[in-house]
């Protein structure tokens, strides 16, 4: 008789079985396969795209290049008159006939109050009436102090920069008139 097996017994294997490995290799084929394709047609989309951009860019080139030989070799200037165009310059108003010019602001100081001018023309003394016109400045005003190289003066002659005492704001290029 034979003898029973003391302890664990035995279990009988399933019937379930692998795949072969030959089927799981082709699986796996198949798959790299597919994704090389795939990378192959998105490397060739790129290409296709940068060759596209790059003859757009060349036909744009070659338009500008067209385009610039096209324009005839002499053209006639036209006529034009020297100087600024009509109606750019405001039109000088004539003093009133007692003022004469005597000369310019070249500059203004506002912290002070006090303008620059350049006599051109005529003596200015402490107390004249001077008229100051410009673009946006109309001032008129009696002389009360004057300086000339940080001395004050009692008269400025031609050819000299005085510092002026100003009630209001001046500019440069503004012309100063001696009102009689």
């Amino acid at each position: 008789m034979p003898k029973k097996a003391k302890g664990k017994s035995k279990k009988k294997k399933s019937a379930t079985r692998k795949p072969a490995r030959k089927a799981v290799k082709k699986k796996v084929l198949k798959k790299k396969a597919t994704l090389k394709k795939k990378t192959a047609k998105k490397a060739v989309k790129k290409t296709s795209l940068k060759k596209k951009a790059a003859k757009k860019r060349l036909k744009k080139k070659t338009v500008k290049k067209t385009a610039a030989r096209k324009q005839p070799a002499a053209v006639k200037p036209l006529m034009i008159e020297p100087g600024p165009p009509p109606g750019a310059i405001p039109p000088v108003e004539e003093p009133a006939s007692n003022e004469e010019a005597l000369g310019t602001i070249t500059h203004y100081y506002s912290h002070l109050n006090v303008a620059v001018a350049q006599v051109n023309k005529g003596t200015l003394k402490i107390g004249d009436t001077i008229h100051i016109k410009g673009h946006t400045t109309d001032l008129t005003q009696t002389v009360d102090s004057m300086e000339f190289e940080h001395q004050h003066v009692e008269r400025a002659t031609a050819g000299q920069s005085v510092g002026l005492k100003v009630n209001d704001h001046v500019r440069e290029h503004d012309i100063v008139y001696l009102v009689k």
